[in-house]
């Protein structure tokens, strides 16, 4: 899984210890210290930023148990259409190379005080959630249940381990042949919210979009997702709005191909952010007018009227006015 991002601070170098195909077009990189000391702690959800031999800096889920405190593992998909920074992590790395690392950071993390979960993975997708399973594997008190979409057995990574006996009844995989007439009914395990359980989904956004849609009567606190990248391509209907903000009176344009909170960090106003993909809910916003055009993972139907991410969603009308 990998996006891009502008944070490449408190970055410390790593070296590749081991390096792996682990299904057709993913590789899997063990990173670790120098002299094999500890490294800083993360949690089941964490990513990291790596700096890739071409000078690109994207973020990858750790994808090992966090109880492992000498490692970093990653998963790599290549993505031959993207901007080079997997091609170039892949085809440009050897074991014993160096890589500069910034510590974990973590806007997917499980609820400490929840026992139940159920994990929706396809793809790459699957990163962040084999952590959590890991995890969760043997925690007393804890259950989970994983639906894992695939292509094919030849492109799911991990498939031996989770097809161990130890996880029989816990982890269904299955694979469409890229087909939508043999996609994964999720109705039935969406249909009802079962032991509070909370749903973590990572996967391509149609699929994120479908669970969303299929689960507009769970408690969205229960409702977690993190995707592949940053929805940065603009739409055809795309247009230029304007953008007030009611507290400074500061007004501003918000051209196509510019989010709302790349204008505002333009204008000088600072914004909590996180993910910058429409999925953490850091960047929440007052929206007090306007119609806006939601394009985030995160607010209910009922919230839509009164807030918006500002990471990703756009304007309907030719003016929003925001509560900042």
């Amino acid at each position: 899984m990998s996006i891009d991002t502008a944070d490449a601070k408190a970055m410390a170098p790593l070296r590749i210890a081991h390096k792996e195909e682990i299904a057709k077009d993913i590789v899997q990189f063990d990173l670790r210290d120098a002299q094999d000391n500890e490294l800083p702690s993360f949690t089941a959800g964490a990513h990291i930023s790596v700096q890739t031999p071409a000078g690109l800096v994207r973020e990858y889920s750790l994808c090992n148990d966090p109880d492992e405190r000498n490692r970093y593992v990653i998963a790599v998909k290549r993505e031959d259409p993207g901007g080079g920074g997997s091609i170039s992590l892949i085809d440009e790395t050897q074991p014993g190379d160096v890589l500069e690392v910034t510590t974990p950071v973590n806007d997917y993390e499980l609820p400490r005080r929840a026992n139940n979960f159920l994990f929706i993975a396809g793809g790459i997708g699957i990163a962040p959630i084999m952590s959590m399973v890991r995890h969760l594997q043997n925690k007393p008190g804890k259950s989970f249940r994983l639906y894992y979409c695939t292509r094919s057995p030849e492109a799911t990574a991990f498939l031996a381990e989770l097809s161990a006996p130890d996880l029989k009844g816990r982890v269904r995989i299955h694979h469409d042949n890229g087909e939508p007439s043999r996609a994964l009914d999720l109705w039935p395990v969406l249909e009802q919210r079962k032991n509070q359980e909370h749903i973590y989904c990572c996967a391509p956004r149609p699929m994120m979009e479908s669970v969303r849609d299929m689960t507009g009567h769970w408690s969205s606190a229960a409702v977690h997702f993190k995707t592949f990248s940053k929805p940065t391509a603009p739409r055809a209907d795309d247009k230029d709005f304007r953008v007030r903000l009611a507290r400074s009176n500061l007004e501003f344009d918000v051209p196509v191909g510019t989010t709302i909170l790349d204008a505002m960090r333009s204008h000088g106003v600072t914004v909590p952010s996180s993910c910058e993909s429409g999925t953490c809910g850091t960047c929440r916003t007052r929206l007090l007018e306007g119609e806006a055009d939601h394009r985030d993972l995160v607010l209910a139907e009922h919230e839509r009227e009164s807030s918006i991410m500002v990471c990703v969603s756009r304007s309907r009308s030719p003016r929003l006015v925001l509560d900042r």
